[in-house]
C-alpha cells in the first residue's frame, strides 16, 4: 500500500508541475508574444510609411530622393456600404467599378490596398465622403532627379519600397527605416468600436548615404562615353573613375543605360541587362593594360636583388614571335617599322610589344609571378561595397603551364573585372598600396548626426615606393611617346598604357571583335584620379590607343577644369 500511495502521490506531482510549468511558460514566457496575438485580435492597423534615406554625391548633390503620395486601403469587414463606395471609389479614383468592389468585399484579408502611392489631388477626392472601413496614409515615391545619371551604382527600389540592385539594395538596412501604424480598436469582426480611440506609433525615416560619387566627373564621364558609344557604334562603352590614394570611386559608367524614373519592370530581360553594373560583375581579357601589373612585378623583383628579373637597362632581343611548348606566341605589330627591335622595358610599354612581357613572365616563374597576381588581388573581390562582386578568372597555379604564364604576362589566358584592374594599376602606381575601393563615405541623419563613416582600409602592399616610382616614370612615357599619345595634355603629367583585346565566343576567337581600353591617371607623380577606359566592340578602328586614350584625355581636361586645377609644368591644355 505504501508503495502505491507514493506511485500515486508522485503521478499527481509530476502532472501538478507539468501544469505549473504550462502556466510559468505562458505567464512568463510567452507573455509578450501573447499580448501582440491580443492587440492585433482586437485592432486593425493603418501603416504610416517610413521616408526612406536620401542618397547623395560627395558633394552634397541629391541623387536619390522622395516624392510624398498616398495610398488608399480598405478593410472589407468594416466597409458598411460596399456598392456606394465603390461607385464613389471608382469615380473619383478614375479606376474600375468591378474591381473595387471585389476588394471592398473581399473578408478574407484584413486590410486591401485600394491605391498606392496616389499623389495628394487624388486622395482629396475621397477625403470627407467619411466612408465606412476606408482609410488613406502618407506613402513615398523614390525619384532620381538625374534619371540615368549612374543608374547601375544607384540600384532602384520595388514596389514595397525595399532595394533591389545597386546601392539601394546594399544599403537597404540603412536606407528603409522602419514604418509606424495607426491602430484601431475594433471588435472581433474588424468592425470599429464606437467612442474608440486610434493609437499612433510613429515611422522611423532612414538613415541618408553619401557616396564618394562627384556628380560633376560622373555626368562628364558619362557624356564623353556616350559620345564614343555613338562615334564608334560599340556594344557597351564603361569607365571608372578613382582616387589611386585611397581608392574612393569617383565615377562608374555604364552605358547603354536606362532611366531610374522610367524602369523598363515589364521586360525583365532589358531590366536586368541595362541594370547590371559591369564594371564590377562582369570579366574580360585586359590585353596590353596588364603589362601595368608584369612590369611592377620585375621592377620590384629587380630592385630586390632577384636575379631573373630585367633591369631598366636591359636590352630585350628583337624578334615577332616566342616559342613556347610549342605554342608560337606572336606579338600585335609586325615590327616591319624597326620600333619593335633591341628595345629596354621602357621602350616596350611604349610600343605594347608582346614578346617583352612574355620574357618577364617566363624568367620570374610561375610561382614568383603567382605571389604578385595575388597581391595585386586577380581571382578574388576587390572588397567593394556592392553586391554581386565577380572574383575574375585565374588559372589555378597548380595547373598552369609556362604557355599558359607567357600569356598572362602580357594579358590574355586570365579575366579580370574592369574595377580589379583599375585597383591593380593604382596600386602600382600609388607607390603599391592596395586599399579596399569603396563607394560610400559615410552615413548620416537628417539632422547631420553621423551613424557611421567608412575610413579607407589598406588591405595590402604590392610593390615598393620606389618600384612604383620607376614604374609610373615609363608609363608616362608611353601618354609621351608611345601609343598613349592621344592622351597628352600638354602642361599636365599624364601616364597611362593603352590595350586592345581579341573577344572570345563558344571558346575561340571572335573575328573581328575586340575591346578596346586605356587606363591613365595625373599627376604621374602624385597620382590623384585614375580612368579606365572601355570600348567594347568598335567598328571601324578598334585600337585603345586611337578608341580609348582619346576619351581618357577628355575626362581628364574636365576634372582639369572642375577642379580648377593649375599645370604641373609648362603649357596649357
Amino acid at each position: 500500500m505504501q508503495k502505491r500511495l507514493f506511485a500515486v502521490i508522485t503521478a499527481i506531482a509530476f502532472i501538478f508541475l507539468i501544469f505549473l510549468g504550462r502556466f510559468f511558460y505562458i505567464q512568463v514566457i510567452w507573455e509578450d508574444t501573447l499580448h501582440y496575438r491580443a492587440i492585433d485580435q482586437w485592432t486593425r492597423e493603418i501603416p504610416v510609411i517610413a521616408s526612406r534615406g536620401k542618397i547623395y554625391d560627395k558633394n552634397g548633390e541629391l541623387l536619390a530622393g522622395n516624392r510624398t503620395a498616398y495610398s488608399v486601403f480598405a478593410r472589407a469587414s468594416a466597409v458598411k456600404d460596399a456598392e456606394g463606395s465603390a461607385t464613389l471609389l471608382s469615380s473619383r479614383l478614375d479606376a474600375s467599378y468591378d474591381e473595387i468592389y471585389k476588394k471592398l468585399t473581399d473578408k478574407s484579408r484584413s486590410e486591401i490596398t485600394i491605391v498606392r502611392a496616389a499623389e495628394k489631388s487624388v486622395v482629396e477626392k475621397i477625403e470627407g465622403a467619411a466612408l465606412d472601413g476606408v482609410y488613406y496614409a502618407r506613402d513615398n515615391v523614390r525619384i532620381y532627379p538625374y534619371g540615368s545619371l549612374a543608374c547601375q551604382v544607384l540600384g532602384f527600389t520595388s514596389y514595397d519600397r525595399s532595394g533591389t540592385t545597386g546601392v539601394e539594395q546594399y544599403y537597404n538596412k540603412f536606407l528603409s527605416g522602419a514604418d509606424g501604424e495607426i491602430l484601431f480598436e475594433t471588435d472581433l469582426i474588424g468592425v470599429d468600436l464606437e467612442g474608440a480611440t486610434a493609437a499612433y506609433l510613429p515611422a522611423e525615416d532612414g538613415l541618408n548615404v553619401r557616396l564618394t560619387l562627384d556628380f560633376r566627373i560622373q555626368a562628364l564621364a558619362e557624356e564623353v562615353m556616350e559620345k564614343v558609344l555613338l562615334s564608334s557604334e560599340a556594344k557597351a562603352a564603361r569607365c571608372v573613375v578613382l582616387d589611386p590614394s585611397d581608392f574612393s570611386v569617383l565615377a562608374m559608367v555604364n552605358l547603354p543605360s536606362y532611366d531610374l524614373n522610367d524602369i523598363p519592370r515589364d521586360d525583365i530581360s532589358a531590366l536586368n541587362k541595362l541594370s547590371r553594373n559591369c564594371l564590377v560583375s562582369d570579366v574580360y581579357e585586359p590585353g596590353s593594360t596588364f603589362k601595368i601589373v608584369t612590369s611592377a612585378a620585375n621592377i620590384e623583383e629587380y630592385l630586390q636583388g632577384n636575379p631573373a628579373a630585367f633591369s631598366e637597362r636591359h636590352v630585350f632581343p628583337s624578334g615577332r614571335t616566342r616559342t613556347v611548348e610549342g605554342s608560337q606566341i606572336k606579338c600585335w605589330s609586325d615590327h616591319s617599322n624597326g620600333k619593335h627591335s633591341n628595345q629596354t622595358l621602357a621602350e616596350a610599354l611604349n610600343n605594347s610589344c608582346n614578346p617583352c612581357f612574355v620574357d618577364i613572365a617566363l624568367a620570374l616563374g610561375k610561382e614568383k609571378f603567382y605571389d604578385y597576381l595575388s597581391a595585386f588581388r586577380f581571382g578574388r573581390a576587390t572588397g567593394l561595397d556592392f553586391s554581386g562582386e565577380s572574383i575574375g578568372m585565374l588559372l589555378p597555379e597548380s595547373t598552369v603551364q609556362s604557355a599558359d604564364l607567357a600569356r598572362i604576362g602580357f594579358g590574355q589566358a586570365i579575366a579580370v573585372t574592369p574595377l580589379q584592374l583599375a585597383c591593380a594599376a593604382a596600386s602600382a602606381v600609388n607607390g603599391g598600396y592596395y586599399y579596399s575601393p569603396r563607394l560610400v563615405s559615410e552615413i548620416f541623419s537628417d539632422d547631420g548626426s553621423i551613424s557611421e563613416k567608412t575610413k579607407p582600409a589598406l588591405l595590402g602592399r604590392t610593390v615598393s615606393e620606389e618600384a612604383s616610382r620607376i614604374l609610373s616614370g615609363m608609363l608616362e612615357g608611353v601618354v609621351r611617346d608611345g601609343s598613349g599619345k592621344k592622351a597628352y595634355i600638354d602642361g599636365y603629367r599624364v601616364a597611362g598604357k593603352t590595350g586592345t583585346a581579341q573577344k572570345y565566343e563558344n571558346g575561340v576567337i571572335a573575328q573581328g571583335k575586340y575591346i578596346s581600353s586605356f587606363v591613365g591617371y595625373f599627376p604621374a607623380d602624385n597620382p590623384s584620379y585614375l580612368a579606365l577606359v572601355i570600348v567594347d566592340e568598335p567598328t571601324g578602328s578598334y585600337y585603345g590607343s586611337t578608341v580609348a586614350a582619346p576619351c581618357a584625355k577628355e575626362i581628364f581636361e574636365g576634372i582639369i577644369r572642375i577642379n580648377g586645377l593649375k599645370p604641373t609644368q609648362g603649357g596649357n591644355i
